[in-house]
């Protein structure tokens, strides 16, 4: 069963009350439209259906006419013959294709204000439609937005971003160690040679030989 029941629920539709309503907008949106479309099709078929009813009918009325200039005809050649019992009949045959005619001619006239009212209809759908499309448009943007916009908080938010600047405490604390390695390897100077070393203990056993002998010196002189 559709949303509306037929073209005057559809324009007298209110699409805000409608959405507000609705349990999912979007969908809500697209079924609206569809049914819509679906209705501007059936009246615009009606219409169609209407038309060529008028056609049909006019070429009718057209034959009703060229009979009754034959059935005119007729009536005079039996007059002419001094037979007015035919001539009478053959008047009476054009009466009734006249009267075919006038009634053709109603209907056509019926059929035109049906025929105006389904253009006002389509017009009005076709308004509705653009309507309920922008309204389409609108519910999409807004949803996308909104969509973008949690994805945004949940990826500022969510364990992603944690582990991210995990991993640049990992890379801080490595470049840390490097930088600490470099350091390291500049305290003291660089690393003495075996002849430093060893020139290193004849000098101290220089100094040791200078200390003894100063302070034996310095006892005998006590």
């Amino acid at each position: 069963m559709g949303i509306f029941s037929r073209t005057r629920d559809i324009v007298a539709a209110n699409f805000s009350d409608l959405l507000d309503k609705a349990e999912d907008p979007s969908k809500m949106i697209r079924m609206i439209i569809l049914e819509m479309e679906e209705t501007l099709v059936e009246v615009r078929a009606s219409a169609a259906r209407t038309i060529a009813d008028q056609k049909e009918m006019r070429r009718h009325i057209s034959k009703l006419d060229k009979l009754q200039d034959s059935w005119t005809e007729k009536a005079e050649l039996a007059l002419s013959k001094g037979r007015e019992d035919l001539a009478k009949a053959a008047l009476v045959e054009k009466q009734k294709a006249a009267d075919m005619g006038a009634q053709l001619e109603t209907e056509i006239t019926v059929l035109d204000d049906a025929l105006r009212s389904s253009e006002e209809d389509i017009a009005k759908l076709q308004k509705k439609l653009s309507e309920a499309r922008t309204r389409q448009n609108q519910i999409v943007t807004r949803l996308e937005t909104a969509h973008n916009r949690f994805k945004v908080r949940e990826m500022y938010a969510g364990q992603k971003v944690e582990d991210a600047f995990s991993r640049f405490d990992i890379l801080d604390r490595r470049v840390d160690l490097a930088e600490g390695r470099a350091d390291a390897a500049g305290l003291g100077g660089a690393p003495k040679t075996l002849d430093e070393e060893i020139a290193e203990l004849k000098s101290a056993e220089k100094v040791d030989a200078e200390l003894a002998a100063m302070k034996a010196r310095m006892g005998r002189e006590g």
